[in-house]
């Protein structure tokens, strides 16, 4: 059984998901159950897959997981991008979180191309 918490791209992905919910402390109250909580949930759902597929059995399955886990971070990025249009997070933010988020995509697609032997 794989650690989760010993891969670079889970601990890429916390750390990404806490600057989001401290960011998101600052959105409008009536977005709590619309954009904060979901821009929320999508950063969270990245870190939440790559715990949840390193439990699995085979490469094949964590492959899996990993796979989802890249969509959970286009979902974020399309969310970081509507909260920067909105000017809920000023452009120098954005530009931070998107670095990270890119970097964290990059090393999500090099995880899964090893584990499919490619």
């Amino acid at each position: 059984m794989r650690d989760f918490k010993k891969f670079e791209v889970w601990q890429l992905s916390h750390q990404l998901t806490l600057k989001i919910y401290t960011s998101t402390k600052n959105f409008p109250k009536e977005e709590f159950f619309g954009l904060t909580s979901q821009i929320r949930r999508s950063f969270a759902s990245i870190g939440y897959n790559i715990s949840e597929g390193s439990g699995r059995n085979s490469d094949k399955e964590f492959a899996n997981f990993i796979n989802i886990a890249l969509g959970s971070s286009n979902e974020a990025e399309n969310q970081l991008i509507l909260a920067k249009d909105l000017d809920y997070i000023n452009e120098n933010d954005y530009q931070n979180f998107l670095t990270e988020l890119i970097i964290l995509k990059k090393k999500l697609v090099t995880l899964w191309n090893r584990l499919n032997g490619k």
